[in-house]
């Protein structure tokens, strides 16, 4: 039965949030709106759209929220095997099922290591810059540490970036 009930959301789902199933709708209010005159607007036109459309809401709640509570739940395995097959936090796995103040709890801890990290990265990146700021100039590394010109040499010039 949960198998046939899956099916059958799968695929409304995917028939009614398709292009052409919205197309039908919209031809369909348009159709009743155009019937109007003929009926003279009378309580059973109303009663038709309003029965037809609410009925039809209903149904769909259902097998939209059946296909979004399976949706998380694959979701929420694929990130618990990613979790398990990694050198993540083991903490994380399940923590869907936790409380309001237990998440934000643990989404303070991420925001704190994501501070962190940020903090290493960004002296990892200056580390980095001062190295290829040294290498891109040697010449004035050896200029500035001024040693006395050779006997009878000529004069150097020296480049100096501007």
């Amino acid at each position: 039965m949960d198998k046939l009930f899956a099916k059958f959301a799968n695929a409304t789902a995917r028939v009614t949030g398709s292009p052409p199933a919205f197309i039908v709708c919209v031809l369909l209010v348009v159709v009743w709106a155009a019937s109007g005159p003929i009926f003279k607007f009378s309580e059973t036109w109303q009663l038709v759209i309003n029965t037809g459309t609410t009925i039809i809401t209903f149904l769909m709640v259902f097998l939209i929220q059946n296909t979004q509570n399976r949706d998380g739940a694959a979701v929420q395995t694929k990130l618990d095997e990613l979790i398990l097959t990694s050198a993540a936090e083991n903490d994380f796995i399940g923590i869907e099922k936790l409380t309001e103040k237990e998440l934000a709890a643990m989404h303070a801890r991420c925001t704190e290591h994501a501070q962190i990290a940020q903090e290493r990265l960004d002296k990892i990146s200056a580390e980095r810059e001062s190295r290829k700021t040294a290498k891109a100039s040697p010449r004035a590394k050896r200029a500035s540490a001024k040693r006395p010109p050779a006997k009878d040499a000529p004069a150097r010039r020296v480049k100096t970036s501007s």
